[in-house]
Formats: C-alpha cells, sequence, structure tokens
C-alpha cells in the first residue's frame, strides 16, 4: 500500500509570507515596547492621526477589526492618555476619538520605527524589487477582497 504524496512544508508559498511576516512583525513588536504601545494600538493611531475626529465604527469599519476589538483598543489608549472619547449629548453609544496631543506626538516617532523596520528587513531588495512585492501582495489583497488591517 502506497502512502499518498504529501507535499514539503516549504513548498508553500504560504509558508514563506508567514515566516517573513512574523519575523517582521516580532521585529517591530519589540522595537514599539520602550513606547508602550502594541501593534494593534499603533494601526489604530495610525487610522485617527489623518482625521481630526473618527467613530468607533468608522475605526472597525477602517481596519477590518470588530466593533468589540476596537473599544478594548480604545480604552487602552485612553488609559494611556494618547486618544480622548467624547460621549454624544444626547446618546451616550455615540462617541467621537481624537487623537490627544500627547498621542498626535507619538504617532510621528511610531512611523519612523516602522519604517526601519522595513528598511531593516526589506533594504536586500532592490527599490524596484520591493515595488514588484508590495504590487503582488496587493493584487491578492484585491483577488481576494482583503479588508482587515494586520494587527498582530
Amino acid at each position: 500500500m502506497s502512502s499518498p504524496s504529501v507535499s514539503e512544508l516549504k513548498s508553500h508559498t504560504g509558508f514563506w509570507l508567514r515566516f517573513v511576516s512574523n519575523h517582521v512583525s516580532h521585529a517591530f513588536a519589540r522595537k514599539l515596547l520602550d513606547s508602550g504601545v502594541t501593534a494593534a494600538e499603533w494601526v489604530v493611531l495610525r487610522t485617527i492621526y489623518d482625521t481630526d475626529e473618527t467613530t468607533p465604527s468608522t475605526l472597525a469599519e477602517q481596519t477590518g477589526l470588530t466593533r468589540g476589538a476596537i473599544s478594548k483598543l480604545i480604552e487602552r489608549l485612553v488609559v494611556k492618555k494618547l486618544v480622548s472619547r467624547k460621549e454624544g449629548n444626547d446618546d451616550r453609544r455615540y462617541q467621537r476619538i481624537a487623537l490627544t496631543a500627547a498621542g498626535r506626538k507619538l504617532v510621528p516617532k511610531l512611523a519612523a520605527i516602522a519604517d526601519s523596520n522595513d528598511q531593516e528587513f526589506f533594504n536586500p531588495l532592490t527599490a524596484r524589487e520591493q515595488q514588484t512585492l508590495v504590487a503582488t501582495l496587493q493584487k491578492l489583497v484585491q483577488a481576494h477582497d482583503l479588508h482587515k488591517l494586520p494587527t498582530e
């Protein structure tokens, strides 16, 4: 009786994507430690950065995270005094979220850490190879209608 053919683990494109992604993500998380912000919090802070105010539901839509996950992240960022939360006058469920001055000052510093992390990992590729890699990944995102932003 013959055994079924089993592909090699390292023959899978997904294996290599996950391998590199894990190393990039873990290095970024380690570099964020001194800032007191997690990668998930960084995603939320960076998303808010381009607006004056936003709502939890808009953040959930923009990041692909659940409203529950966004609520927990917002709460952590409020405790850290990086975002403010204002409740609506008539409806306490309606909230406006904004960066505090400390949050607005921190985002460019975190972006520099993200830029440095990318530089460190993708520097072995030429600029053209990096552009091709990003374009290929964006093509897969579009083809599979992916929306959730990477937060871990």
